[in-house]
């Protein structure tokens, strides 16, 4: 029978979630100033792309184009967009991308508008000195393996550790990268354990690559194993290999390359790729993936892996969706158990609600606010350059400051404090297969260069804050990454008769308590063969956690924007956060509809500060 107090009941759940959504104070939204301090100069340090650029100084060639773009950006309509353009195109031009998101409504988590971003770097500053030499660098490293950015390994790696010398001489390094931390070693230094790595907890621990981008899962056959790099995907798996691209080729290092590119023509290009597919293994393979990857691509993956092998939820609900931490893989099934009294307890899972189906959904739904949420901090508040353009006033900088005085040198006077790193960018253009080219022009692994929006915030860093958000409140991030290898005596054969011989996830203290008697336990982490064709464990002693994972993945889909020259590390750092603050706010109005079961989230943010969302 209906329950005739449910209409009344509903509307004030959604009035309850209306009611938090209003209480949110909309913060002011500041921009660092750069559009305004030089707009007398033709916009140099502000979003062009796409519009015409005069071929002498690589700026714009009328200000009235860009005013006119920021007015249709401003007057929110997305028509002038779709049907007209500041200036007739003379050939087939790429288009704007959703200029106008940020300026819908939603009807749940924080509006697009009640969350921000801080100023960015401003030209002149240290720190945007030394972003942009991070760019540069990582062009320099695209073809290295990704052994050398770890610590370890990293002893017969020159690059690296010119790389790393010619960064912690920059002025921002040097004092302590006081706006947004670093990770780095003791004596507060980069090295090649920390340098081009994430901010949060854990991103300094272990290989470079998180785990969730390598290892697969067992399927329901029992033929795959984790170590295939195989995503158990329903009846059907998910390959982590991808295309090889040509190394040693990059784009755009010559100026009429460049140049049109930033007028935004559709250039007859395609990305060189060999017949090979592979595990990430370079830079460039990073840069690859996420150059096609569905945005939420890494996190659903992320979540098949960790539902398929049995990862416990949060502790705080485990019992709701009985996936407490008794529960393990077992055959060719995911989520079953050992012999188990306690689960004789639980009569009802989560599945719908509470279980996999809820959480998948989650991770990817959440995806959609978090870009609404960036393109208005992209287009609306802070319409900021990307690198590849930014590498044009370098280039162009004695041009510009010729025909625009009032710039005093600006570029001129950055081009000389990142010299020592574009001598290398000199020396790797003029060696570029197909064109070649002595500039400073930052060599791209995407033949289109950058996409068609401003670079801060960063989409892929929001969805991937907002997405790992999600994960990390659902799923028990305590547990650790082990491998499991069936005993052999007589007794845990006839014990676990039917168990699988290798189990490798993350598991909570008690799984692994509760396997012991059935499995040698180890704990392990895996990194890629030179060639990567297949993965190399090693038995480590401090055990790699599921939280520390799963910030490194959303820092290494981030930043692997940045190894394509798409992006700088302020784009990532500000935007994971921005989407942790949409996806928490979704999750507090949803904790408002479980009327009846206490629903509490536990969850580790990217400062290492921890919420609990939920019931008290």
């Amino acid at each position: 029978m209906m329950n005739p107090d449910r209409r009344q009941a509903s509307k004030a759940f959604r009035n309850s979630a209306a009611e938090a959504a209003f209480n949110r104070i909309h913060p002011p939204h500041v921009a660092n100033g750069d559009e305004q301090r030089f707009a007398c100069a033709n916009y140099p340090m502000s979003f062009t792309k796409g519009l015409d650029h005069d071929e002498q100084t690589g700026l714009i060639k009328e200000r009235r184009d860009f005013e006119a773009f920021r007015r249709a950006i401003d007057n929110g309509d997305i028509e002038p967009f779709t049907t007209r353009v500041p200036v007739p195109t003379a050939q087939d031009r790429f288009v704007w991308e959703a200029p106008t998101a940020g300026l819908v409504f939603d009807l749940q988590g924080p509006d697009a508008q009640a969350v921000t971003m801080a100023p960015a770097p401003a030209l002149g500053s240290d720190e945007l000195d030394f972003e942009m030499a991070e760019v540069y660098e990582l062009a320099l490293l695209r073809d290295v393996h990704f052994d050398q950015f770890e610590g370890t390994l990293a002893a017969a790696a020159p690059l690296m550790a010119d790389s790393v010398t010619r960064l912690n001489a920059m002025a921002y390094a040097l004092d302590g990268f006081p706006v947004r931390a670093r990770k780095t070693d003791a004596a507060g230094a980069l090295d090649p354990q920390t340098v081009f790595r994430g901010s949060a907890p854990g991103n300094e621990v272990g290989p470079y690559l998180s785990q969730f981008l390598i290892l697969g899962s067992h399927d329901r056959t029992g033929t795959i194993s984790p170590v295939d790099g195989m995503i158990s995907y329903g009846a059907q798996t998910v390959d982590q290999r991808v295309p090889e691209a040509q190394p040693g080729f990059n784009y755009m290092v010559t100026r009429p390359d460049w140049l049109e590119i930033q007028q935004g023509y559709r250039v007859n290009r395609e990305q060189n790729y060999n017949a090979n597919r592979r595990l990430i293994t370079t830079p460039r393979d990073l840069a690859t993936y996420v150059h096609f990857d569905a945005l939420y691509q890494a996190y659903l993956n992320a979540g098949l892996i960790l539902l398929r092998t049995g990862t416990p939820f949060d502790p705080s609900f485990a019992n709701l969706s009985a996936n407490g931490p008794h529960r393990v893989l077992s055959g060719s099934r995911s989520n079953e158990m050992l012999s188990d009294d306690l689960f004789k307890a639980a009569n009802a899972g989560g599945f719908a609600l509470y279980g996999g189906p809820h959480i998948l959904s989650l991770v990817t739904e959440i995806a959609t606010r978090g870009l609404k949420a960036v393109r208005y901090q992209k287009f609306n508040i802070h319409i900021r350059l990307r690198p590849e353009a930014l590498a044009g006033r370098l280039e162009y900088a004695a041009d510009i400051e010729t025909k625009f005085p009032s710039l005093c040198g600006a570029f001129t006077q950055m081009a000389g404090r990142l010299s020592a790193t574009t001598d290398k960018i000199k020396q790797l253009n003029a060696a570029n297969p197909g064109n070649k080219a002595s500039t400073v022009l930052l060599p791209m692994a995407f033949p289109e260069g950058s996409p068609m929006h401003p670079a801060y915030g960063a989409g892929h860093a929001t969805v991937a804050g907002a997405c790992v958000t999600i994960l990390k409140a659902y799923f028990d991030t305590s547990a650790v990454l082990a491998k499991l290898e069936k005993k052999t005596s007589k007794k845990a054969q006839k014990m676990c008769a039917g168990q699988p011989d290798l189990l490798i996830g993350f598991y909570s203290k008690a799984q692994l308590e509760r396997m012991s008697d059935c499995y040698d336990i180890s704990y392990v982490q895996y990194r890629v063969d030179q060639n990567g064709a297949m993965l190399v464990d090693e038995t480590i002693a401090c055990p790699l956690t599921l939280e520390g994972e799963l910030n490194k993945l959303a820092a290494n889909i981030s930043i692997g924007r940045n190894m394509a020259g798409v992006h700088y590390f302020s784009d990532y750092y500000d935007s994971i956060r921005m989407g942790e603050e949409v996806a928490v706010g979704m999750l507090e109005e949803q904790a408002l509809g479980y009327p009846t079961d206490p629903f509490v989230l536990t969850l580790p943010t990217f400062d290492g500060d921890v919420l609990r969302i939920g019931q008290p």
